[in-house]
Order: structure tokens, then sequence, then C-alpha cells
């Protein structure tokens, strides 16, 4: 069996930069084994799986170790895909989730996503997190899946050295940590390897915990972030009550097919 596989970068409006995601198109759904098997053979941070929906379309993600239930980046990727390359006569998507339903529309040159927003709660960091890391942060969060750490300045994140090894052991899908930034409203690095994902690029789903609270500390509801992992990657976000907006940039580096046993 041939399916059709695309590799985007995402939140990056150069090739090589931002965060590469896998997206394969599917008329039907593959057992998730297989799924997996896709992801984990890719080696991206996500895979995306859509299938088509009498209003949409149905949409799932996996790491290479597991299915997520939330992914920003391979969701703008897909809504790429789609637009680029599969010619939809809409500006509108909508993609049922494990988390909603995901509006993603056109906004001129970039990709807007649509996600409900996750407000965290301060908590003590578990044992372990801050040795982890190695710097103490300012306050400690935690929100549906992951800890969000806030240090005081952008340098402080930009030199986090993490043990990935015992970061790994942190009960958390991933670890965020974000600052004020020099050049943009907030800056932030996002450390998963619990689901198999040392440091991710840019991670699209963080900044549905980021934007409520930087919105909140700045007193401003439209800010612009930046992610400081070694490719980096922009993204605008807009806080809508429950809701946040978060929009960037795709490019296509890869068009083809996969194929696989019938």
């Amino acid at each position: 069996m041939k399916l059709p596989f695309y590799q985007v970068d995402a939140f990056s409006n150069e090739l090589f930069g931002g965060n590469p995601a896998g997206v394969c198109p599917l008329q039907a759904w593959l057992p998730a084994k297989i799924m997996q098997k896709i992801t984990a053979e890719n080696n991206l941070a996500e895979t995306a799986f859509f299938v088509p929906q009498d209003d949409g379309y149905e949409i799932k993600w996996f790491t290479p170790l597991v299915e997520v239930n939330l992914c920003g980046h391979a969701t703008l990727a897909s809504a790429h895909v789609l637009y680029k390359h599969l010619d939809i006569n809409t500006d509108l998507i909508k993609f049922a989730s494990k988390s909603g339903t995901l509006e993603v529309k056109k906004d001129g040159d970039r990709i807007t996503l649509d996600f409900p927003a996750d407000f965290c709660d301060p908590v003590a960091p578990p044992a372990g997190l801050i040795e982890s890391l190695g710097a103490e942060p300012l306050v400690c969060y935690h929100g549906k899946t992951d800890f969000m750490l806030i240090y005081p300045d952008e340098k402080d994140i930009m030199n986090l050295k993490p043990d990935f090894t015992k970061l790994g052991k942190i009960e958390a899908r991933g670890i965020i940590v974000s600052a004020p930034g020099e050049k943009v409203d907030f800056v932030s690095r996002f450390f998963a390897p619990a689901v198999g994902i040392n440091e991710d690029p840019v991670t699209g789903s963080a900044h549905t915990s980021l934007t409520p609270y930087w919105s909140r500390t700045l007193v401003k509801t439209e800010m612009k972030a930046k992610q400081l992992s070694e490719r980096g990657g922009e993204l605008w976000v807009k806080m809508m009550g429950n809701r946040v907006e978060i929009s960037g940039y795709a490019k296509t580096y890869l068009e083809g097919e996969i194929e696989i046993p019938d």
C-alpha cells in the first residue's frame, strides 16, 4: 500500500528552521500500531495523520514513542499540506481530535491555530526537576500535561543544559521553561524526554500554557514569542477568553510516498 507523505518545517518561513513534522493524509484510519511504526520510522518529533469527515477532518498525532492528545506544529503542518498540496477550497479547516474541535484558518501568509487554553496552577516542583534542569526558577506551574517553569531572563533559558536522563523520569509529557524576551514578548524551550523528544524545536501546544501566563503577566492579549531551540521558531499568539490563537509560517521540505504492507 502506498500512502502520500509530506515533511513540513512548521513555525518557520525558511527551510531548515522551525519544527519538522511528518504529515500522512489518509482516506481511512490505519491500525494505531501501524501509525506508531510509521512515526518511529520517520523519527521526527511528531507525525500527524488525518482522514476526511463530513465537516472537516479527524486528526491524530504520534511521537516516536506514543500517541499524544495535542500537537500544534503538526496541526499547522497538516493545514499547510491541505492548503498548498491538496487544494482544499476553504480558508477554514476543522480538525476533530482528542482535544476537541480545532479550527485552523489562513491568515495572509500565515496559518492560525485556534486551541483550548491551558490555565496552569502554581505547584511545588516534583523531586528531581530542578536538579535535572540545573537552575532554580522563579516559580513552577503545572497544566494538563506539562510543568512550566518561569525564569528571570532570556539568558537563563538559553544557558540551561538539562540532564535528559534524569528529566525523563519526571511524570509529565514535557517541561516548558520560559522568560521575558529581549526582542520578543517571551521566549521558551520545551523538553520532553519521557515521550521520546529531548528538546522539541518549536512547540505549538506549549503555547496554550505560555500564552495565558504571559498575557496575564504582561497585560497584553497579542504577543510575539520565540522558541530558543537550535533550529528556532517564531509564533504570534493571541488570548481569546478560554481559547488561544497561535500563528506561524510553514515550508514544505519533502513530498513523496511511503510504502507499507497491505
